[in-house]
């Protein structure tokens, strides 16, 4: 299953669309799988799924192959529309993840999350919003406020970033990581020498990334 759904939350929010995956001859009455939440960068805003499944990320990998890596997980791609940014949105992407849970039997002890770039910045900023909600995050070249790294120390984490980023430097995650560890959170730092913005292609291609947070469970 791959399609292109649409999410109309509340009078306040903006429309968010959203492409939804779930592996071969899955059946909800049957089995409560995983979710991952995926949020996109600045670049693929707007009403148009095309760019989201073109982008390196979930959407692609899952919508070329819903049982990539022979996981069993569903994975949930909104849209940000034109002129906004994650941060601006982090109920309605609240609200939508409550949605997608109730309507598709995902275990709810197994809500991951990554994004990159801008999509990075709304990774951190949902689960210090809502930090209980989340099994494990993944952020991918953004950052967030240091201060509230109490809020996560319970996550496991696992953070990317290029070495040499130009668009959002590498010591974002760098303060953000060591905030954490200050905290006596589990986090890691994975630093891709040589490596400029688009840190997101080998995270996700080169590493375990996504098994992982497949895998995840909250505690």
């Amino acid at each position: 299953m791959n399609e292109l759904r649409h999410y109309q939350p509340a009078v306040s929010f903006p429309k968010l669309p959203y492409i939804f995956t779930a592996p071969t001859d899955w059946d909800p009455a049957k089995e409560s799988l995983p979710l991952i939440v995926f949020l996109h960068g600045a670049g693929e805003r707007g009403e148009d799924p095309a760019p989201l499944r073109e982008f390196y990320g979930i959407p692609r990998l899952f919508g070329e192959d819903p049982d990539y890596h022979g996981l069993r997980v569903l994975t949930l791609s909104p849209q940000c529309p034109n002129g906004l940014v994650w941060n601006n949105l982090t109920l309605a992407v609240r609200d939508l993840i409550e949605t997608v849970v109730t309507e598709n039997n995902v275990d709810r002890n197994a809500i991951t999350i990554t994004g990159c770039s801008m999509g990075g910045f709304g990774t951190w900023e949902m689960i210090c919003a809502y930090p209980e909600l989340f099994a494990a995050a993944a952020p991918i070249c953004g950052g967030g406020l240091s201060w509230r790294a109490s809020q996560i120390k319970h996550l496991p984490l696992r953070v990317f970033h290029g070495g040499v980023d130009s668009v959002v430097p590498l010591w974002y995650s760098e303060t953000m990581v060591k905030a954490i560890e200050n905290a006596g959170g589990n986090v890691t730092l994975t630093v891709f020498p040589g490596v400029d913005h688009d840190s997101w292609i080998p995270a996700y291609r080169d590493t375990d990334v996504i098994d992982w947070l497949a895998a995840q469970r909250r505690s």
